[in-house]
């Protein structure tokens, strides 16, 4: 059912029944007809309103009586007459110079329809493109919010105005020198309208280029005759011929095994080519069943994200660079998209010659081309809001990928790195596990919750990614798991890094915590005979040190102890090789206590550091 008949029903219903149930949404407003353009005050509040959001429908002829007791509608009737001051409409706007501007083809028309014996009037509002926003009625621009129209304020305009700046020069934008109105295709252009059309109709299907040309203008799909890169990508004929590699993804599958390794090349418009980029990543990932979800099948990455990582690579990237996107498979470990384009700088914090570096990037729901953006909405591939990065972030905190990231590979192209895996992984519970006593005594002898953890385990993975000159999401109190941040910011676990400002926070792990090595501590202790013990021993000794002074349990056995440095190597995935190492980490445990290095305690086999061995001389001293 279209929105105004169901409209029409709701209302017809309620004056029958004598009820009253809302039909007025952040979309729809009811208004009696008003007897002249002075009049129509409220009702131009709310087409301003339309403009700057959302756009969406005035019921003319009914006035909604909720404020009433009871609550009701009033049958109020639309006036012919009015239409001539309905023409007017389009002209009664400014923008922020005060400068009357025409807003005229953003109210796209009007239906009359019988009701109850009576008319009434739908008078339909398209929302302005960002470019064109915003605009004021009477010196104050509205926005719709809820059922209501309210006043934009002040640095919400300077906010919008400095973003027009930016986009002043958009590459989508860009005409394109050797194509004709005749290389847009007609049938992928009426495939666009009629989305367009799904809610409300707002445009006719064209039956010809020349029927086309003000819609196509309007849009943006061409200036001054030209058709434009936006409008090449989103319904031209043969748009490699005109694009080069701006409408291509390739992929590959990086496998040693060159029988199992999957080259494509995919040319399209760019929503075929967003459909065909995801079905190629999910038919080279691994799927299994989930038992959670009643057997069925389940890629090794959520489908969803997978979806919107692509989605916004070609909706983010730069259209001024002829690359192709790339997107590399490492089967088993990680999906790579490589893509034209970088940052704004005002989006990256970097610290980069502190001696904890940091390299963090701040999400930002503005898009990088916003007339393209517009048509992804209609086709319901792109939702803004930052939504990508967001899931990102939440997707690894849900434990359903491990950390992702950021590399830049020059001023102009960088990579997305989605890791299979989880981001508390055996290796994480290892290093958890081993610092628990530690931890405890932070939190005045309570436990890690499983949230505090994937946020410790977010904080340490993003210090080791910034270390290693890649770039991870910002993750602060405003935007994710804001009481697990709390709680371990107040038990000193994270602290505040020196680059952290009032609005972006930057959270550290605490610097006891999580050590990456011991080295120093046991030369102190052991000098020669510690420089001399083979790799797998030092780790060892490592491993017991660090549980003597962190853990719960602080006197490992040479069992646990396997069993801690086989999760920490990252090999707990796998079975091969285990027993072996088990049995080299026990000969390790027994060597060591045969010299005096290690002790057991009350006469078990569980061990801690002998601190009273007498050490030889290191070429260290």
């Amino acid at each position: 059912m279209k929105e105004r008949e169901r409209i029409l029903s709701i209302i017809e219903d309620c004056i029958k029944s004598n009820k009253y149930i809302p039909v007025e949404t952040e979309r729809i407003e009811l208004k009696p007809t008003p007897p002249n353009l002075k009049a129509a005050t409220s009702m131009l509040q709310s087409v301003c309103a339309f403009l700057n959001t959302k756009g969406g429908i005035i019921v003319i002829g009914v006035k909604d009586k909720g404020n009433a007791n009871p609550k009701h509608y009033e049958l109020t009737g639309y006036n012919e007459d009015f239409e001539n001051t309905l023409k007017l409409f389009g002209k009664q706007f400014t923008n922020k110079k005060n400068e009357f501007v025409d807003v005229s083809q953003y109210i796209v028309g009007h239906e009359i329809k019988e009701i109850l014996n009576s008319r009434i009037c739908f008078l339909y509002v398209d929302r302005l493109p960002d470019e064109r926003k915003y605009v004021f009625f009477e010196k104050i621009a509205y926005r719709r919010e809820l059922t209501g129209d309210h006043s934009i304020s002040e640095s919400d305009i300077l906010r919008h105005e400095e973003y027009l700046e930016e986009i002043e020069t958009a590459k989508e934008l860009e005409t394109i020198q050797d194509a004709t109105l005749d290389d847009i295709d007609i049938d992928k252009l009426n495939s666009y309208i009629q989305l367009l059309n799904r809610e409300i109709r707002v445009e006719s299907l064209k039956t010809s280029i020349q029927d086309a040309k003000s819609f196509l203008f309007r849009k943006r799909f061409v200036l001054n005759d030209q058709i434009t890169t936006l409008g090449m990508l989103v319904c031209g004929h043969k748009p490699k011929d005109f694009l080069g590699w701006k409408c291509q993804v390739d992929g590959f599958v990086d496998t040693p095994f060159e029988v199992a390794q999957d080259k494509k090349s995919l040319v399209e418009n760019i929503i075929p080519l967003m459909e065909q980029s995801l079905g190629y990543v999910l038919k080279n990932i691994q799927v299994g069943v989930s038992l959670e979800r009643g057997g069925s099948s389940m890629a090794e990455y959520p489908e969803q994200l997978l979806r919107e990582t692509i989605n916004n690579a070609l909706a983010h990237r730069d259209y001024s660079i002829n690359k192709y996107i790339n997107i590399n498979i490492r089967p088993n470990e990680l999906i790579e998209i490589r893509n034209p384009g970088s940052f704004k700088k005002s989006l990256l914090i970097e610290e980069l010659d502190n001696q904890i570096p940091i390299r963090r990037i701040v999400p930002d729901s503005k898009p990088r081309n916003p007339r393209l953006a517009d048509v992804l909405k209609v086709f319901d591939k792109w939702e803004g809001k930052a939504r990508g990065m967001s899931n990102l972030v939440t997707d690894s905190l849900q434990n359903k990928i491990d950390l992702p990231y950021y590399k830049f590979h020059s001023i102009n192209e960088l990579s997305l790195v989605i890791k299979k895996g989880k981001l508390l992984d055996d290796k994480m519970e290892a290093l958890i596990k081993s610092y628990e006593g530690y931890i405890e005594k932070k939190l005045n002898g309570s436990e890690l919750t499983q949230e505090q953890k994937l946020v410790l385990a977010y904080f340490y993975k993003s210090e080791i990614e910034n270390k290693n000159d890649r770039y991870t999401i910002l993750l602060t109190k405003d935007n994710n798991h804001l009481d697990a941040i709390n709680s371990l910011e107040d038990a000193k676990l994270i602290i505040k890094h020196s680059g952290s400002t009032e609005l972006f926070p930057i959270f550290i792990i605490d610097r006891e915590l999580f050590k990456r090595d011991f080295i120093n501590e046991l030369r102190i202790l052991y000098g020669a005979d510690f420089d001399v013990l083979p790799k797998e021993t030092k780790q060892t000794l490592e491993s017991i040190f660090e549980m003597n002074k962190y853990a719960k349990d602080p006197f490992p056995s040479a069992n646990s102890i396997g069993n801690t440095l086989w999760a920490k190597l990252g090999r707990s995935n796998s079975i091969e090789g285990f027993e072996d190492f088990k049995r080299r980490i026990r000969s390790a445990v027994n060597k060591m206590e045969k010299r005096g290095i290690i002790k057991r305690v009350n006469n078990k086999p569980r061990y801690q550091i002998n601190d009273s061995f007498r050490r030889r001389p290191s070429i260290y001293d």
